[in-house]
């Protein structure tokens, strides 16, 4: 049986259906992660999950009960949103003891709980730091702390890093991933950002206006998109009708097709291999995208995108005529 069961959740705001019909289980100790443009439904769900929205109907199982309508402070959920909300008149000790204090914990064991999560998220020497004292990162990281120390059943991150400069970002995606790992928790993240989803999870679930659209593995949802959605979300697929892809490879197809724009091989010689689909073109422009060109190819009339390694013997010109190969299995059908 699985640790947390969605069945046939919907949730209407008056006439907006956000969330339609839902069916959807997730392991204990997984991390996993709900990815889709905003406005799609993942927040929903992970609101319903904590208890901050009711659902229209539908039931959500967790550990084997159902916690549909149950009070949010009765469902041993911990949750760390976009912003802080610190208390700022609190030390970051403080923040941590709230609400264990609320639970009239022992004082013994509300000091044992705070060591043990300052250790985790690595803030040692800050228990006396007030929040206005401390870094972005270093707010994300007691928020954090404050949900662990709870000892949830789940922890739910709502979008927790969007705020965060994108050099400290990445190393707090690998801070939580570790996190997780070491303590096994079962955790839900919530995020637009395919590459955050990337790195973080162990199953992506793919959310398209109030439905899921792909499940599996990063690997899986990458390599092979399901839907035109999938393929334009994740990995920047190439995505062409069948007429215009049997016009490219020279063979029939009867569905659209989905490539990547990195498994498409670049040359300015004619490339000589058999195995592989072959066409040229002329560049129309090229835009640098971090360490990779992404190239606008005119084949016939088609547009192409192809990437590349950023790198002086690799770098075409706009106009400069190009050959390219595409491997047949790297032609999705979706």
């Amino acid at each position: 049986m699985a640790y947390i069961e969605f069945k046939n959740i919907n949730k209407f705001y008056g006439d907006n259906h956000v969330l339609k019909g839902i069916n959807l289980k997730i392991e204990k100790g997984q991390f996993v992660t709900l990815l889709g443009p905003s406005g799609c439904g993942k927040s929903t769900l992970l609101r319903s999950l904590a208890g901050l929205e009711a659902v229209t109907d539908g039931q959500i199982i967790l550990d084997g009960e159902d916690i549909t309508t149950k009070e949010p402070k009765d469902r041993n959920i911990g949750m760390v949103f976009q912003q802080y909300s610190l208390f700022p008149n609190m030390t970051v000790e403080e923040n941590l003891a709230f609400g264990l204090k609320l639970k009239k914990l022992p004082q013994e064991e509300i000091h044992e709980r705070i060591s043990k999560a300052i250790k985790i998220v690595e803030l040692e020497g800050k228990e006396k730091a007030y929040p206005s004292n401390l870094s972005g990162g270093q707010q994300q990281r007691v928020a954090l702390a404050r949900g662990i120390v709870m000892q949830p059943k789940v922890l739910l991150l709502d979008e927790p890093l969007s705020a965060i400069d994108a050099k400290l970002r990445k190393s707090l995606q690998l801070s939580i991933r570790e996190i997780h790992d070491k303590l096994g928790l079962t955790t839900i993240f919530v995020t637009h950002d395919q590459d955050e989803a990337m790195v973080m999870s162990d199953v992506i679930h793919l959310f398209h206006d109030g439905v899921i659209e792909q499940s599996g593995t990063p690997v899986e949802v990458y390599t092979r998109p399901v839907t035109s959605f999938a393929a334009s979300f994740i990995g920047n697929y190439n995505i062409f009708e069948a007429d215009k892809i049997a016009k490219l490879t020279g063979t029939e197809w009867k569905t659209k097709v989905a490539i990547r724009p990195e498994t498409i091989m670049m040359s300015k010689a004619p490339i000589a291999n058999d195995d592989r689909f072959k066409m040229e073109g002329v560049i129309k422009e090229h835009i640098a995208r971090g360490n990779v060109l992404r190239y606008t190819i005119d084949v016939g009339g088609i547009e192409v995108y192809a990437d590349a390694l950023f790198r002086s013997v690799s770098i075409f010109q706009d106009g400069e005529k190009v050959y390219l190969s595409i491997a047949e299995h790297n032609c999705v059908a979706i």
